[in-house]
């Protein structure tokens, strides 16, 4: 199975006031994406704080999230864990759960031993028990593990490992991995910030946060980059690095959710240790976002 073209947003997991995950409010959200030309979604990515879930509420998120997806869009779930035998049974789960691929982060916690070949050997053990594809997730800001090009490409000659999701932004090395793959291993790009330059090397989407707010604009320059319209892609990924920037780097989670609610999505609450976004730092990203044409400004809004 091919990794398909597209855009995929790397969902939130949006919580009730106690806490818990809130099911309707994922189910809103859902059908809102379900209406822009989208190729799936990622649950249980960065975003979604999976890493402050615990296994029945990962299960809870993709079971929700499949349940609400338009017929021929794509579910891929972020199965990464410490170790090996955790990462090979939450897969599995994700698979019967409803995923179509598994996006795997490489262990980390140990990451002076994390050689090449270690990260090889948990890939093709994961890989073998897999009964669904995989897509290799690298994002370095958050493990500390930045994959070779030299590594992916040999991870890709394993049968079930069928793409990577880069997250670090190098797009050298991308158009390296490309030019030594091309073929069925294909590249979806970890960022907005870079989707164009990574297109340019030969990824064929991505997943983007500013997908969750700004899917039409994501999609767009993925449309106008494959029809060779370079100047307009331009100047539309031009326009999205700011909003993307403060929904990522600069305020992370509490940033993207807050956006969301600005658009009247239901982001809700971050889940400790995270904290939300302070009144100040909402007004500036509110303008952030009206600069660059996400949110209408209020005065629009009125007339």
């Amino acid at each position: 199975m091919q990794l398909p073209e597209g855009i995929f947003p790397p969902i939130p997991t949006p919580f009730d006031a106690d806490g818990a995950i809130d099911v309707a409010a994922l189910a809103e959200n859902v059908a809102w994406w379900n209406g822009f030309d989208l190729a799936g979604l990622v649950v249980l990515g960065s975003n979604g704080e999976s890493v402050l879930l615990d296994d029945g509420e990962r299960l809870r998120m993709i079971e929700a999230a499949r349940s609400g997806l338009a017929d021929g869009r794509l579910l891929i779930a972020g199965t990464g864990q410490p170790s090996t035998g955790a990462t090979i049974r939450l897969t599995r789960e994700a698979a019967a759960a409803g995923a179509d691929y598994a996006l795997v982060l490489p262990p980390f916690y140990y990451k002076g031993q994390m050689t090449d070949d270690v990260l090889e050997t948990h890939y093709r053990a994961v890989a073998d028990a897999s009964p669904i594809p995989v897509v290799v997730y690298n994002m370095p800001a958050c493990t500390g593990i930045d994959l070779s090009a030299e590594l992916v490409v040999r991870l890709a000659q394993l049968g079930n490992v069928i793409g990577l999701k880069d997250s670090g932004g190098n797009v050298a090395k991308l158009g390296q991995i490309h030019a030594e793959l091309r073929g069925g291993f294909r590249i979806l790009a970890g960022s907005a910030g870079f989707l164009l330059p990574a297109l340019s090397v030969g990824a064929v989407g991505g997943v983007l946060a500013l997908a969750n707010i700004a899917p039409r604009q994501c999609v767009e320059i993925l449309r106008l980059a494959a029809s060779g319209n370079v100047y307009e892609a331009t100047e539309l990924q031009v326009r999205m690095v700011r909003p993307n920037t403060a929904v990522t780097r600069r305020w992370g989670v509490p940033g993207l959710k807050a956006a969301m609610e600005m658009l009247g999505l239901r982001g809700g609450p971050v889940r400790p240790p995270l904290l939300p976004l302070a009144e100040g730092e909402r007004r500036e990203l509110r303008s952030i976002l009206i600069e660059g044409q996400i949110l209408e400004s209020d005065k629009e809004a009125t007339t």
